[in-house]
């Protein structure tokens, strides 16, 4: 069987995208890691598979894969793809992109400037809803490693993040630091984790280890859970710029109980065909 994908990146976090509305393709775990190998597969973070909507009052479903094969309920990088991916294969024409996740309901904006903005879900810090083993939600915890003590940050933006803040993201130990607070006994469910460099209060620095993909050259969600821990830590405005190895993202967070945009490109690199 031929299976039709094509090949995107939102600031370099790279994505195999799967139209599963116009081919029915079902892929093993095993199969999506084999693909995901940048030596013998075609190589990315994160599968992406657009699927019929659910809901008769949304235009898509929008499921997410990591590259060890992991099922994960959002990716904002990802997101901004998917949108332009549906545009561009003219299975929607609409600028407002309805479409729901494992985690709820995400709306996509095609921007006439070419920029893809989406509204993310409404950050959840209650440690049930991370998930996250603590007695009551704080704005900061302590977490004890292999190596060292943090002080942190956690909040679920449809998946699971803790994030730290560190004085040069450059010298940052994100992949050791980054693998040990991932799979720390207090996620039941793993974590993505920061490292968040404040510049200014309009404008951080930002290195994200994911869980099951290791340090990625950007992180959507990552980037929305920093700008809402450095809020709530007094730290930040309403209004940030992300600085990410691959590029740059626009952040808005009006604050709690209100969702999270965030703002930035989405690139087609290629089409293929791979025999499965």
């Amino acid at each position: 069987m031929l299976v039709n994908f094509s090949k995107m990146h939102g600031l370099g976090n790279d994505f195999l995208v799967l139209d599963n509305v116009t081919q029915n393709v079902y892929l093993s775990n095993e199969q999506i890691a084999k693909l995901a190998d940048r030596n013998f597969g075609v190589g990315f973070d994160q599968l992406l598979v657009v699927e019929p909507p659910y809901d008769p009052d949304l235009d898509f479903h929008y499921r997410i894969f990591n590259a060890d094969g992991s099922e994960v309920s959002q990716c904002g990088n990802g997101a901004r793809c998917f949108a332009r991916f549906v545009r561009m294969k003219g299975l929607c024409t609409k600028n407002k992109i309805k479409v729901s996740t494992a985690s709820g309901k995400m709306t996509l904006f095609v921007e006439r400037d070419g920029n893809i903005s989406v509204t993310m879900p409404v950050p959840q810090f209650e440690p049930s809803k991370v998930p996250f083993t603590a007695q009551k939600s704080e704005g900061t915890y302590i977490l004890r490693s292999d190596s060292e003590t943090v002080l942190c940050g956690v909040v679920s933006m449809g998946n699971p993040h803790c994030v730290v803040t560190v004085d040069d993201v450059l010298t940052a130990p994100v992949e050791r630091l980054g693998k040990e607070l991932s799979l720390h006994e207090r996620f039941p469910e793993h974590a993505n984790v920061g490292f968040m460099e404040v510049v200014a209060p309009n404008q951080i620095k930002l290195r994200v280890y994911e869980r099951g993909a290791a340090e990625t050259l950007a992180c959507g969600s990552g980037a929305c859970a920093a700008v809402v821990i450095g809020q709530m830590q007094k730290k930040l405005s309403r209004q940030v710029t992300v600085e990410l190895p691959g590029g740059k993202l626009r952040i808005y967070w009006k604050g709690p109980g209100h969702p999270v945009k965030m703002s930035g490109p989405a690139e087609h690199v290629f089409d293929g065909q791979i025999s499965m």
